[in-house]
């Protein structure tokens, strides 16, 4: 009962956090995309009014122009209807915390710790879990703060934390969850941003606005900085939030490194956006973006298995799915946690073993499978299950 409420937590916050991220990514690229789009107003009585830029729109059969006030509007009252954008991004954080929680925390024998990696007591791999994402923040926030104005040698900082946390994470958890953290932390960043900083910042300049006071036009810097950087962290951690689902990512030895590359590649993609928001078209970014994904494709390609030697029985492949895979794999799993079998595949059966084949075998010599070697698969067995699939994955002996 335990593991099926789990599941259900799992599906309930997942769906949440899905919600709320499409609502929070929507918004952030929505307004960097109107920032980099203002034109200077038209008419003069609006720049004497405080509009900085403007930008016409049609959409849904409205037309709609969107003006920007620096430190709001001059000779005029500033609007008591304002709209804040935070919630999406307090929602998408706190329900990513909470399929942390459920997934890696609770499930951290399964799913945090690989003993092949590094021996870890439940309790002390959690804490590291969340220690992590509390240090990458404290840094992060450190080098935006004594770096300010210094955005070039700020990013390059930045991209190395990234890249030490990225492998340092590694040396850890299981590589599925290092990857997770890393997207996690970054995650952290971003929400961090909008409430230690983007927040309190606008609503000071909101308080000193309505009391008439000179506006303080320093937090609205600041406010833009972290919310440029979110926008650049965005794709990295869209791709971490998929990756569970592609092990011959993390699972391969370079596995760090690979997330490196993708990551990088988002970056790049995503500046190119953002620039041509600007009215300049800068192709050779996406271009460099491509490049490092197709180079990824073809670095990791696996090699031929050698399929010349004795033939490998399927006899032999059946006993290493029963000790090795069935005890998830299995109408009712008995291994603890789980309550179904992972994606709805079973292999108890000759019949269900051909039907997933082509997939079992690609996750069994990935050496993603089992879950953190759970039961023990040896590199031997891996061998010899691809072998047998080279071979052709007979069903009969």
């Amino acid at each position: 009962m335990e593991a099926y409420l789990l599941d259900w937590a799992n599906l309930l916050i997942r769906w949440l956090h899905l919600i709320a991220g499409i609502a929070w990514i929507g918004a952030s690229f929505y307004f960097v995309m109107l920032d980099t789009s203002l034109k200077p107003p038209k008419k003069p009585e609006d720049a004497k009014r405080g509009v900085s830029g403007e930008l016409w729109a049609v959409h849904g059969g409205g037309f709609y122009c969107s003006q920007k006030f620096l430190t709001g509007p001059k000779g005029e009252p500033l609007s008591q209807d304002l709209h804040w954008s935070k919630w999406e991004a307090y929602t998408t954080w706190l329900s990513g915390i909470g399929m942390m929680a459920v997934i890696y925390w609770f499930g951290a024998t399964t799913y945090l710790i690989d003993n092949s990696v590094m021996a870890l007591s439940p309790a002390v791999a959690v804490a590291i879990s969340i220690g992590s994402l509390v240090l990458g923040w404290l840094i992060y926030d450190l080098l935006c703060r004594r770096l300010m104005g210094r955005d070039v040698l700020l990013a390059a900082l930045l991209f190395l934390l990234v890249m030490l946390a990225n492998w340092a994470l590694h040396q850890v958890f299981s590589a599925r969850a290092a990857y997770i953290h890393v997207g996690a932390m970054l995650g952290t960043m971003m929400a961090a941003n909008v409430f230690i900083h983007i927040i309190p910042g606008q609503k000071r300049m909101v308080a000193q606005i309505r009391a008439d006071q000179a506006v303080n036009a320093r937090p609205g810097q600041i406010g833009k900085q972290r919310s440029v950087h979110n926008t650049y962290f965005t794709l990295p951690v869209l791709f971490t939030m998929i990756s569970n689902h592609y092990p011959m990512t993390y699972a391969h030895p370079n596995n760090w490194l690979i997330l490196g590359a993708l990551m990088a590649a988002g970056v790049l993609i995503r500046q190119f956006f953002v620039l041509r928001h600007r009215g300049q078209v800068k192709w050779w970014l996406p271009a460099t973006g491509v490049g490092l994904i197709l180079a990824l494709i073809v670095l990791m390609a696996p090699k031929p298995i050698d399929a010349s030697g004795e033939q490998v029985g399927f006899a032999e492949v059946q006993r290493i799915f029963a000790q090795r895979c069935v005890g998830c794999h299995a109408a009712q799993p008995t291994w603890d946690g789980f309550a179904q079998p992972p994606k709805g595949v079973i292999l108890e059966t000759a019949e269900q073993i051909g039907q997933h084949a082509a997939k079992s075998v690609e996750t069994i010599a990935s050496g993603y499978m089992p879950l953190g070697n759970l039961t023990g698969i040896t590199d031997e067995e891996r061998q010899r299950v691809a072998i047998w699939f080279a071979q052709g994955g007979r069903l009969l002996d």
